[in-house]
């Protein structure tokens, strides 16, 4: 490239004399402003009391006024209605001694004592004796019996129903039966109608055990055959 300024208007050979002379400059402000100091100014401490005054003439009231309460109101009564009822019963009189001293002798307190309830033991129920109870007469006596006072159920009858209905009973010391009870029933009415004749028995000759009358259960089969 072809320079057109000469040697002595080229400042670019300069460049580094310049740049000395400006740090040199900088470092010289930079240093008198660290030495500047600023003129001391004296403070006034005095107050001003008349000021002080005026100022707190000049304060704004923001206390608010106080609302008066609101007038009170008389609470409503509540009013309870009660009916009187006339009592008619009579109020048993109570006799009260009251005159008592140290002289007086007061009988002891004996606490009434209730008579223990009898437990009641019911004999035992045999289910096996030595001499088994038995209808009077026999068996013959008992078939007769029952061929007597049996009435076959119309409705057993009618459905063609037959069988044999077995009832429990107890022959009792003395001959009497009691606690009648369906062991298995046939139905159409044969159930009841034998209950019926079994409580109409007469009197057995009761069970012994050891030669003494004893309770034994016993059980009886009633059979219903269509002729």
């Amino acid at each position: 490239m072809i320079s057109y300024k000469t040697p002595q208007a080229d400042l670019e050979s300069k460049k580094g004399l310049f740049f000395e002379i400006g740090m040199v400059v900088t470092l010289v402000i930079i240093y008198a402003a660290f030495q500047f100091k600023a003129p001391n100014r004296a403070r006034d401490t005095a107050l001003n009391m008349t000021g002080l005054t005026e100022i707190e003439e000049h304060i704004m009231q923001t206390r608010q006024p106080e609302t008066p309460p609101p007038p009170q109101q008389n609470p409503v009564q509540q009013i309870t209605m009660l009916t009187v009822v006339e009592n008619t019963e009579e109020t048993p009189e109570l006799n009260i001694q009251a005159e008592i001293d140290q002289n007086t002798v007061i009988p002891e307190y004996v606490p009434v004592q209730r008579a223990e309830a009898e437990e009641i033991i019911e004999p035992e129920i045999f289910l096996v004796v030595e001499e088994q109870p038995s209808f009077p007469g026999g068996d013959a006596a008992r078939l007769k019996y029952f061929g007597e006072s049996i009435r076959y159920p119309q409705e057993a009858r009618e459905l063609n129903i037959q069988g044999t209905v077995y009832v429990g009973f107890v022959v009792e010391p003395n001959g009497s039966i009691s606690n009648v009870k369906l062991l298995r029933g046939i139905g159409g009415g044969c159930d009841e109608e034998a209950l019926r004749v079994v409580t109409g028995m007469p009197l057995w000759n009761p069970g012994k055990q050891r030669g003494r009358p004893v309770r034994v259960h016993f059980n009886l089969g009633v059979r219903f055959t269509l002729i």
